[in-house]
């Protein structure tokens, strides 16, 4: 089905390459380019109008939005609707925020349900809230896998996988292959490097940023971000107090991007067409462009990115 899209879209006219993945925001940073996202929260006519956004990917709001699997699943519908993308993928990726925390290990783990839900319907990683402890993060990663995705398990590692047979159905349609197919390729990246999962974390108030490193240091993790709007009420601050931060706020955001730094998982943070070339500069390489395609634009020309836009 998805090589047939990709046909039919070829042909009414543009360019088009084969991917080589299916979650196209893996792909890029695979390729030493930045990605940029846009917001997203709704169903089928939103999927539909969201197919050829300008964006790598399209992060879904539940974390404070409605939490409704139903919306979801017809979002990701939409998305199939109205595409492949310009770039040959059949969507966009989608990276949804859930309403569960990684407050600590018991939290995940009897919320464990919401990870397997939001997974069932076809989507492409999630990004786990209130990251503050390594036990809730390893909940997390581990309820975002199958029993027998063995890499990075055994004594003080990751424990099996919680994902269950009957959540590959749906969500296999939704990647344009079998059953069977997506199974195998369902996994975390890069800890599985064929894995087309992309998790990220928010360590974003001041309980995860005591815990950074050891946060960051669970396998499975692809970025993190610091979080700005929480992290300002973690420390007393009403709300984003801007730049340059105060001492507590620059202090954090330091933390959490050492411990980035220390274990090899990109960072995320906002990019506007005035600093997004610094940003890369600096390492930034998952970018918050909110609803701005220039920034993104003039990011991809300074990085001479070649996957079409």
């Amino acid at each position: 089905m998805r090589l047939f899209l990709i046909l039919a879209f070829a042909a009414l006219g543009f360019a088009v390459d084969r991917p080589k993945r299916i979650n196209r925001a893996i792909e890029l940073l695979e390729q030493g380019q930045p990605i940029y996202y846009t917001h997203g929260h709704g169903g089928f006519e939103e999927g539909k109008n969201m197919a050829q956004t300008w964006a790598d990917y399209i992060n879904y709001e539940m974390e404070h939005g409605t939490f409704d699997f139903h919306n979801l699943r017809e979002f990701m519908r939409g998305l199939i609707a109205g595409g492949p993308t310009r770039s040959g993928h059949l969507t966009p990726a989608v990276i949804v925020t859930i309403p569960v925390g990684g407050i600590d290990e018991a939290t995940v783990r009897a919320n464990y349900w919401m990870i397997q839900q939001t997974l069932a319907t076809g989507i492409h990683g999630i990004l786990f809230c209130h990251a503050r402890t390594a036990g809730g993060v390893r909940a997390f990663v581990e309820a975002s896998r199958y029993p027998f995705a063995k890499i990075g398990t055994g004594p003080g590692k990751l424990g099996e996988g919680l994902r269950g047979s009957g959540s590959q159905r749906y969500a296999a349609q939704m990647w344009g292959m079998t059953e069977e197919e997506y199974l195998t390729r369902a996994d975390v990246w890069p800890l599985n490097p064929k894995g087309e999962l992309l998790m990220g974390l928010k360590i974003e108030d001041k309980h995860a940023v005591a815990n950074a490193e050891a946060v960051a240091s669970v396998p499975g993790i692809a970025f993190a971000e610091w979080g700005g709007g929480d992290m300002a009420m973690s420390y007393g601050y009403l709300r984003y107090p801007g730049r340059p931060l105060p001492p507590d706020m620059a202090k954090a955001r330091e933390t959490v991007w050492n411990a980035c730094k220390k274990h090899k998982i990109f960072r995320l943070e906002d990019g506007n067409v005035d600093n997004v070339e610094a940003q890369i500069r600096d390492g930034i390489m998952v970018i918050s462009a909110g609803a701005d395609p220039a920034a993104a634009e003039k990011g991809r020309k300074f990085t001479k990115r070649k996957m079409p836009w």
